[in-house]
């Protein structure tokens, strides 16, 4: 018998389950079950376990099966493999748990604005938040699913946000904390029988993340590119892809006023082109500035009745007047808000669009040392693309707290699960065909690293982005840069030329060299480290920083 038949079965026998519920009735009841509060201007506020405040990595399996096992790259720290056996324990126990609940909600939904790959997933929870946010993120089932090539192959995913693991029960199946106990949640995938659990994470983010790594996993067989990126289309039909991890400003930059924004983090890219995976935004709130970030702004704190609102915000200060402090950090760096994408001023109702011709990687580099905007070459791309640097910043994950250097491939490394190769080669191949044009954008620090330097300033990168997608940096002359290998351009339009170079903006000349020679050494030990026995292309290799 099927995971989902069991699923199905349970949910018959329960009897108290509410099932696709009219979009006012989740909110209510979310309200009503004292899982969220209404704030002043009618968003959602809730707050999480200190343990749920952000993914949890190292907790979040596959299950390795004979099926799938080849095709998953279990070389990547982030693919932790776990037993059929103790995914048969999981699942036994969450179906148990479900069906002790006094209520269930179910909501059927879509990953995919292109229907022709649309993947259903059926929500099962006992929380009406979690029912909510699949609402706010997933899309409504098409007309047409039935020309999805996935039409017939639906996930199933279990919910249990505050439900808790018997420790004793998985004692040397699931890891060991550092006080010796057990953990007591685990994020888990089985891609073969396609059933996801979320038992113990309140972390709206760990739905969201689970879904996304398994579209990863199956467009690339249908042929499609999976990325983790944002994307907005101009008045032209000129259509730009913005690549980071969590914290690199993707939603930020991409909610333009100028530009219809398809979506914030999950794209895929077909023969057709873009297309969005979610419904709606789920952006990082903490001291959001009304005045740098308008769109996202407006979108959660725009005053409204509830029940017509439906935005939530997690894990940020709630006064008792009902007014949010976003500059307030004491819960946690990671407040989030989701919202529905029609909530912004600006958007592509189809979350469709061509092939784009600009694709900028965004880099958050705590060193300093990188350029706010630099041009990348094809190899220089694939290069930067395969390495994904950034600095992983507070609040991204649980235990992050200070800026840490992190290389993770294709700007998204822990939601890809599959070999390497397959997405770098499906890229390399589209930027070829479609002749996109590639830069690294920094959004981290400049002066100085963290602590010593400052923070781009968001107007400046928005200057920066806005020329590379309007064509003004094709003509201007560049500077190669023969530490990290990209070319930095020595003017831009509205742009101070001395901040275009990172070595100009630093007082201490020597102490920029030495920590760009130590960032670049980085580069070089992890490009070995992962890469040396895998046959990159001596072209792509070069482009290395420190090699």
């Amino acid at each position: 018998m099927s995971k989902r038949t069991v699923v199905d079965e349970m949910l018959a026998a329960h009897g108290r389950v509410a099932e696709n519920l009219e979009r006012k009735k989740m909110i209510q009841s979310a309200v009503d079950n004292r899982e969220a509060l209404v704030a002043a201007n009618g968003a959602l506020a809730t707050w999480t376990p200190p343990e749920s405040t952000g993914r949890s990595p190292k907790d979040t399996l596959i299950v390795k099966r004979a099926a799938s096992e080849a095709k998953i790259d279990w070389d990547s720290p982030n693919n932790i493999p776990v037993s059929e056996e103790t995914f048969e324990m999981l699942f036994v126990d969450a179906v148990d748990a479900l069906r002790s609940k006094d209520l269930l909600y179910v909501t059927d939904r879509v990953l995919g604005a292109d229907s022709a790959y649309a993947l259903p997933v059926r929500t099962v929870t006992d929380q009406a938040l979690t029912a909510l946010f699949t609402d706010n993120m997933f899309r409504p089932l098409p007309d047409d699913l039935e020309r999805s090539v996935f039409a017939d192959q639906g996930f199933t995913l279990l919910a249990l946000p505050y439900d808790k693991l018997d420790r004793e029960h998985y004692e040397g199946r699931l890891r060991t904390l550092a006080d010796g106990k057990v953990s007591d949640l685990a994020v888990v995938i089985d891609l073969d029988q396609r059933v996801g659990i979320v038992y113990g994470s309140a972390y709206c983010g760990s739905v969201k993340k689970l879904m996304f790594s398994v579209m990863n996993y199956m467009l690339p067989e249908a042929g499609i590119l999976p990325l983790h990126c944002s994307a907005n289309e101009g008045p032209n039909g000129h259509v730009a892809l913005l690549l980071g991890l969590s914290g690199t400003g993707k939603t930020t930059l991409s909610a333009d006023p100028e530009r219809a924004l398809l979506g914030d983090d999950e794209h895929g890219w077909s023969d057709a082109g873009i297309a969005n995976f979610e419904h709606g935004c789920y952006a990082k709130m903490v001291n959001i500035d009304p005045d740098k970030e308008p769109e996202i702004y407006n979108a959660i704190m725009h005053d409204g009745d509830y029940l017509e609102h439906g935005s939530i915000v997690e894990n940020a200060m709630l006064y008792p007047d009902g007014h949010f402090d976003f500059d307030d950090e004491r819960l946690t760096p990671n407040s989030r808000g989701s919202y529905l994408l029609s909530e912004l001023s600006n958007i592509k109702v189809s979350s469709v669009a061509g092939h784009p011709q600009t694709i900028l990687f965004l880099t958050a580099d705590a060193n300093g040392v990188l350029p706010p905007i630099s041009k990348l070459d094809p190899a220089q791309a694939m290069l930067w693309f395969l390495m994904g640097y950034t600095s992983k910043l507070a609040g991204t994950e649980t235990g992050i707290v200070e800026p840490v250097t992190t290389f993770s491939r294709f700007f998204g490394e822990p939601f890809m699960p599959c070999n390497p190769d397959v997405y770098a080669g499906m890229l390399g191949s589209r930027m070829k065909s479609y002749k996109s044009e590639v830069f690294l954008v920094n959004t981290g620090w400049s002066g100085g690293p963290f602590g010593e330097g400052e923070r781009m300033d968001i107007k400046l990168t928005r200057a920066l982005v806005k020329a590379a997608m309007n064509g003004d940096l094709k003509e201007v002359a560049y500077l190669d840069d023969p530490i990290f290998h990209v070319k930095i351009p020595q003017s831009c339009p509205g742009v101070s030329s001395q901040i275009l170079n990172p070595r100009e903006t630093w007082k201490d000349k020597n102490s920029y060299d030495k920590r760009a020679q130590k960032l670049a050494g980085e580069f070089a030990a992890h490009f070995e480290k992962a890469y040396g026995k895998k046959g990159i292309a001596a072209e792509i290799a070069d482009q290395c920083p420190g090699r």
